[in-house]
């Protein structure tokens, strides 16, 4: 376990963070999985023998090492389960529905609307969504599906949300 130094970790990625995410962001195609995938760099070296950063010989190196083996995982990963929205419909129709009682937009603009605004959103995050409000699953269960951590499936459904509800404020 590499929790012998993870101030070390944090400073290296610090000092090379946005080196790290521009190497993913000219190899995986969305920016959202170049952020991604610097937080799972930064996760596997704290939790995979990485050990203290002192202790290796090429920090810099190792950091990068890290990042092409997860850029090859992730390819893998798109190739073997794309991410589907099946069942996209479910998600709008529960989204859809009006907030407040007094609410005198039609629910089929409604629906329109969002699912304008949902198909703007990454895939991953439309997965998440529909995982979360058609499937019911909780975000542990999602993560695993997905390949990510519980608190990125946290992120998306916040981030989705919070995408959704200011597309909809502008439409009142």
């Amino acid at each position: 376990m590499s929790a012998d130094n993870p101030q070390g970790w944090a400073r290296l990625l610090s000092d090379k963070g946005p080196a790290l995410a521009n190497y993913f962001l000219r190899r995986v195609a969305h920016r959202w999985d170049a952020q991604d995938l610097v937080q799972e760099v930064y996760l596997r070296l704290l939790g995979t023998g990485g050990g203290d950063v002192a202790a290796i010989r090429n920090p810099e190196a190792y950091l990068f090492t890290v990042a092409g083996n997860l850029v090859k995982e992730h390819a893998q990963m798109r190739r073997r389960a794309p991410v589907s929205t099946e069942g996209l419909p479910e998600v709008l129709e529960r989204l859809a529905t009006p907030c407040q009682a007094g609410n005198d937009l039609d629910q089929e603009l409604r629906r329109q609307r969002l699912a304008d605004l949902m198909g703007r959103l990454s895939p991953k995050c439309r997965a998440v969504m529909v995982m979360h409000y058609r499937d019911e699953m909780p975000y542990k269960d999602i993560g695993e599906a997905l390949s990510i951590s519980p608190n990125m499936v946290k992120k998306y459904i916040v981030k989705g949300l919070a995408l959704c509800r200011q597309g909809m404020a502008r439409y009142d």
